[in-house]
């Protein structure tokens, strides 16, 4: 560790301290926290999460994914989710260890990181594929989806924005 440098940042926090969040580290279960960021504990939720997924869960190791298949955005972006999973899914991987990595190394967080090993080997079975947000503004039935993906699952995404615009465009019409 260079001290000289101007990258370098003396930890100020005291030796019991660095002590007690390593020791807490140990506990996969329990969360740190560092200067400003904190990572989340892990609950029993998060076990169903990785297990048992409900609904769109299944693919939320792509990042944001929409939560509800029976609404509107659901059903427009569900032919974009199944393409991202089928890219970036290798075929020997289960969903569930994908998953296991998504909580474990990335705290199911599309900026956090908890295990920085777990989370390279999650972004390196991935591809590096992932939803990063989708926002919709319902006065102009505008749908703005961020993915991170090749070109064609881009051009996928930006047809569906487009769909989703000219649909309720014309429903508005009627």
């Amino acid at each position: 560790m260079n001290k000289k440098s101007k990258f370098y940042r003396k930890d100020p926090r005291t030796f019991s301290e660095r002590a007690k969040s390593f020791g807490q580290s140990l506990l996969f279960w329990k969360g740190r926290k560092k200067g400003i960021i904190h990572t989340r504990n892990i609950e029993l939720d998060d076990l169903r999460y990785i297990f048992f997924p409900k609904g769109y869960e299944k693919y939320g190791y792509l990042g944001m994914i929409p939560y509800d298949k029976d609404s509107d955005i659901g059903k427009a972006m569900f032919p974009l989710v199944l393409a991202m999973d089928y890219e970036a899914k290798p075929k020997w991987c289960p969903r569930w260890f994908l998953r296991f990595l998504e909580v474990f190394g990335n705290d199911k967080s599309i900026v956090r990181v908890r295990n920085y090993k777990l989370s390279n080997l999650h972004s390196k079975l991935t591809k590096g594929i992932m939803m990063w947000d989708y926002k919709t503004k319902w006065t102009d039935y505008d749908l703005r989806i961020s993915i991170s993906a090749p070109k064609h699952l881009q051009d996928l995404a930006d047809d569906i924005e487009y769909g989703f615009y000219k649909r309720g465009e014309k429903q508005e019409k009627k």
